[in-house]
């Protein structure tokens, strides 16, 4: 597989450049070393008893090396004689014109970009070939695809990274990950370099176009779509007409909007916050807690920014019949029976009168994040007790959003990517976040956080984790299911060290073939090909792996029976057994 992963049509590139580059300099210091040779073995030497002693090929080849390296081991084997003292001076200035002109050639070479851009793609493909847990392919190290990389290095999953900017993939090669990201200043619409990242490897899970452009995002798409037709492929799309080409592809390619997720996103937030706090203590954003769920007020709320993303926003709260008042400094992309449309830009003239000392709250969503603040400031002097959600564009304002005061900072980028994120390691959270934004999520809401609080603490950094009964993932379970015997959701989890105790993971979701099952009951009982979604503590994750793969501690925690693991215990419980029927 390695050798494969070499195999790339520009895998020989490295000794193609070197070969070509240095020939010249190579045929001089051939032939000056031949001919030196030569002359060597031609000149008589000093005659000894009547005959002469010349240098013999070997001999001129080792006076040759010797002083070239500047070693000067004197006149061996024998005196020279003058002419042989002629040509050593011959051969000497020689052979330093040609290694002068070799050294400044491989200095020249070591500078060429075409040379150092063929080396860094050798590295690269070395580095994903020794890659071999699976692993996906992030096009794109923007905000979205950095983002996204943090996420997937605390989970564990490696991922390589293909990006055009050179100074992003220097930033990634400065970045403490906890697994394998190698990264290539490359385009990543080059089948070769596709290639060279591992696309037709078996242990690749997925290709991520997150690029800003919608035409190379599709060009890799289709790429990637053709050399393995059966990874799955997961892009960002905010234009219809490459959506519906994308779509073309097949079921495995998964689109993301982030203006359509954000307006659902935000939506879901105003509509339910406890989603909102929920996602963030799932992704273990900083500060998140399951206690610090924010109160959203009931009123008119004031809409700043009417572009792409202020439409999804506008059509996501109208779902929820609140009522809206726009702001937009254009209006040219509003409709004309748009109601409540004010085409100015958000001062503070602007916002009063649009009734913000009166509104429940606003929404600071253009793509300037300079002006978003100031929204926010202006907003904040008319009406202290507003709520107040506002949009980061750049991940590196960070401090100035949090300075703001804003109840609620969402980054675009940071939505998309969690939820490419939740879609490559936990894609059965996807079922809860439907139930939990439909008409009977309150109660289940409170469900959900009723448990994580008492199982898992509501302050603690929660991990996510799949597992699927098959004899690879939990070869115990699968086993003890095969051999006709059953296990309850609840027995896996107990705690091996005090089996009367459950680990600190709460099950969210549960797959068994066709149905699935949100917050499963503990007494659900487990079959082959099922898939259960956790969430818990790094260590109760470990110890439910350890169970699933041991047979003694998964028969254990089923019948509360320790059974004897060597032979000689196994030998002589069943002697104890057949002395007690004898004596029966």
């Amino acid at each position: 597989m390695a050798r494969a992963a070499l195999d790339s049509p520009d895998s020989h590139r490295v000794t193609f450049i070197v070969l070509r580059y240095m020939r010249r300099p190579i045929l001089m210091l051939v032939f000056v070393y031949a001919a030196s040779m030569v002359g060597w073995v031609m000149i008589p030497g000093v005659s000894v008893n009547g005959a002469d002693q010349p240098l013999s090929f070997f001999h001129a080849f080792y006076f040759l090396t010797y002083t070239a390296t500047t070693t000067g081991f004197g006149e061996i084997p024998a005196v020279f004689s003058d002419a042989q003292r002629m040509w050593s001076i011959v051969s000497l200035y020689a052979g330093v014109l040609a290694w002068l002109y070799a050294v400044g050639s491989i200095i020249s070479l070591l500078q060429n970009p075409h040379f150092r851009n063929a080396m860094a793609q050798r590295r690269f493909a070395k580095l994903v070939a020794r890659i071999r847990e699976p692993f996906v392919i992030i096009c794109g190290f923007g905000n979205t695809g950095s983002l996204l990389a943090r996420g997937l290095s605390d989970a564990g999953v490696t991922a390589v990274v293909l990006d055009h900017d050179k100074d992003r993939i220097n930033a990634l090669q400065l970045r403490d990950y906890r697994v394998t990201m190698p990264g290539l200043c490359t385009n990543a619409r080059i089948p070769a370099r596709l290639i060279d990242a591992g696309l037709r490897r078996t242990n690749c899970r997925a290709v991520l176009a997150l690029t800003g452009d919608e035409e190379v995002n599709l060009k890799i798409a289709v790429t990637a779509r053709l050399l393995n037709p059966t990874v799955e492929m997961i892009t960002h799309s905010t234009s219809e007409a490459h959506e519906e080409a994308l779509a073309s592809l097949g079921k495995d390619v998964h689109i993301v909007d982030p203006f359509h997720t954000f307006g659902r996103y935000l939506a879901a937030t105003i509509g339910n916050p406890g989603i909102y706090v929920l996602n963030r203590w799932l992704v273990n954003e900083r500060g998140a807690s399951l206690d610090d769920v924010p109160e959203l007020p009931r009123g008119t709320w004031v809409l700043c920014g009417y572009g792409r993303m202020g439409r999804r926003i506008k059509e996501a709260l109208d779902e929820l019949a609140i009522d809206t008042v726009i702001i937009d400094p254009k209006g040219e992309s509003a409709p004309e029976e748009l109601p409540n449309l004010i085409v100015a830009r958000a001062s503070q003239a602007t916002l009063a009168s649009a009734g913000v000392h009166r509104a429940a709250g606003i929404v600071a969503g253009t793509d300037d994040d300079a002006y978003n603040l100031s929204i926010v400031l202006n907003a904040r002097a008319l009406n202290p007790d507003i709520f107040i959600i506002v949009r980061q564009d750049l991940h590196m304002n960070q401090i100035l959003y949090d300075q703001a005061g804003a109840q609620v900072i969402m980054q675009p980028s940071l939505v998309s990517a969690r939820r490419i994120l939740f879609e490559l390691i936990a894609p059965l959270l996807k079922p809860l976040f439907e139930r939990l934004r439909s008409g009977d999520g309150d109660p289940l809401l409170e469900h959900v956080f009723s448990e994580l609080r008492d199982k898992v603490g509501s302050r603690t950094s929660p991990r996510l984790w799949t597992i699927d009964v098959n004899a690879e993932s939990t070869p115990a379970l699968f086993a003890l299911i095969d051999e006709g015997g059953s296990a309850a959701l609840g027995d896996i989890l107990r705690d091996p060290v005090a089996r009367e105790q459950q680990l600190a993971c709460v099950p969210l979701v549960m797959r068994s073939g066709e149905r699935i099952e949100v917050m499963p009951d503990s007494r659900q009982t487990l079959a082959g090909g099922d898939q259960v979604l956790f969430c818990g503590s790094d260590q109760a994750c470990l110890t439910l792996d350890g169970t699933l793969h041991n047979e003694y501690t998964l028969r254990y925690l089923i019948t509360g029976v320790e059974e004897a693991r060597g032979w000689v215990m196994r030998w002589f419980n069943e002697r104890g057994s057949s002395n007690e029927s004898r004596a029966r």
